[in-house]
């Protein structure tokens, strides 16, 4: 029998057996936001939950003609914003007045075989990049998990995979190239233009576009990736450890189960082989009846999808580092993540878990927990610091609002920093508190753009400066 067969055996048979019950039912789910039509040139992020209407959506074929749009007189006065491929759910790139894509500027633009580096533009999408280093003898350290995110956008807000030992994506870049609202174009390093560096590496495309990116990469390799499923008491108390023994660690916890799935990568000369998977967007839809059907009653659906999932059996799959790292969402959600310092983030996971199964009957979007390195970055999360990101999610047709706003307190409290990405409520002068490096970070922005010309309203009132008016 196949898995999703089983499991609406389960819920049926559930169901059927609490027909002569009072009150039972289909349970009541938000409708959530209303959808906006789309006019011509609204722009509109990958969950929905960001839109704009820019006056102008351009995507330059090269620098020079980047370097034309910044000179033209038709968007003197404009503020300008960079995009990636939207799938930021903060509001760092909504603007009414001109969105600028990158996306036509895309693939390896040099490499360097003793270094094991590669020069690459900064609108290729993470999907696009494995194969082509792999021809090239080399491969990205590590990877974030979704496929269709573009270079230039993940390095802006320190998108991250998985692993102890291994930092963000922009904790790899060696170098970067900058085009400012002046139309300079500044090449940046450790060595060259250090401080504009530091911050552009984490840059929120604040201080102008970074066209393209040097990553320091390594040979190619391959991985070994094991799923298990397991009771969450058994995943915490070896969770710690775990990341430790392995090169990439991490796990999800299934609302309303008592059970979750652990997720490792080890480097393995073994042949390339896969057994049975469950597909993720697959597993979110059964998830998703199951909550449609079960939280009238939290007790029967955790007995239902606990008795489930211990059915699972472990998944692995070999193959190359990339094919195993990256893969496509078509489920759709909002998400809330932050790190939070290693000694103190299992403290706050149960406030997390026990404040949406006693208040959140409607979630049933796993609760993801990632191990990250700390880098040197100004504005990266993991600035100094060894972090373990605790994230949220809620279905992108459902408000999100009033979850987030239970739990982003606790992840506050614990001393959290959020994802430049995700969704969170903090002001400049909390990233101000949580960055010590915050001020010298404004210092450079400013310097570089003294009319706020890269601000939309949201980085416009974290960085305390009126947009540009010309």
């Amino acid at each position: 029998m196949q898995r999703r067969h089983f499991l609406n055996l389960l819920v049926g048979s559930a169901i059927a057996s609490q027909m002569g019950w009072p009150g039972i039912g289909h349970a009541q789910t938000s409708s959530g936001q209303q959808s906006t039509i789309a006019g011509p040139m609204t722009w509109r992020n990958w969950s929905g939950s960001q839109s704009s209407n820019p006056s102008h959506r351009l995507a330059p074929r090269s620098v020079n003609e980047l370097l034309d749009i910044l000179s033209d007189p038709a968007y003197r006065g404009r503020n300008i914003r960079p995009v990636g491929s939207g799938h930021s759910f903060s509001p760092l790139v909504p603007t009414n007045d001109v969105l600028v894509s990158l996306a036509r500027l895309h693939g390896i633009l040099d490499h360097d075989d003793d270094q094991c580096r590669a020069r690459i533009a900064t609108g290729t999408l993470l999907g696009q990049l494995g194969q082509p280093l792999e021809s090239i003898n080399q491969a990205l350290f590590n990877m974030p998990d979704i496929d269709q995110q573009s270079l230039g956008g993940l390095l802006a807000t320190a998108t991250h995979g998985t692993g102890a030992e291994l930092m963000s994506l922009s904790g790899y870049i060696e170098g970067l190239t900058l085009v400012t609202a002046q139309g300079h174009v500044l090449e940046c390093s450790r060595d060259q233009n250090p401080d504009i560096f530091q911050a552009a590496r984490v840059g929120l495309g604040s201080l102008g576009f970074v066209t393209d990116v040097t990553l320091q990469n390594r040979r190619p390799y391959r991985l070994k990736k094991t799923t298990e499923w397991l009771p969450l008491d058994g995943i915490l108390d070896n969770a710690d450890a775990r990341a430790k023994a392995h090169r990439n660690y991490e796990f999800f916890y299934i609302p309303f189960s008592g059970m979750g799935f652990t997720s490792t990568h080890d480097i393995t000369d073994e042949p390339v082989s896969e057994t049975e998977a469950i597909d993720q967007n697959d597993g979110a839809r059964d998830l998703q009846q199951a909550r449609d059907y079960l939280s009238w009653s939290p007790r029967l659906r955790r007995l239902i999808l606990g008795s489930y999932m211990r059915t699972l059996s472990t998944e692995v799959k070999v193959a190359s580092s990339w094919q195993n790292y990256t893969s496509a969402r078509n489920v759709r959600f909002n998400e809330m993540e932050y790190h939070l310092p290693t000694d103190n983030w299992q403290a706050a996971l149960r406030e997390v878990i026990d404040t949406i199964e006693s208040q959140f009957p409607e979630v049933f979007f796993p609760i993801e927990v990632r191990f990250v390195k700390a880098d040197d970055a100004w504005l990266s999360p993991f600035y100094q610091r060894d972090s373990v990101s605790i994230a949220v999610h809620r279905f992108f047709e459902e408000d999100h609002t009033p979850l987030f706003k239970a739990v982003e307190p606790i992840l506050k409290r614990h001393g959290g920093r959020p994802h430049w990405g995700k969704l969170n409520t903090l002001t400049g002068a909390d990233f101000e508190d949580l960055y010590p490096q915050w001020q010298a970070f404004c210092e450079v922005r400013e310097a570089l753009d003294p009319n706020g010309r890269f601000l939309n309203p949201y980085l416009a009132r974290l960085f305390k400066q009126p947009k540009s008016t010309g």
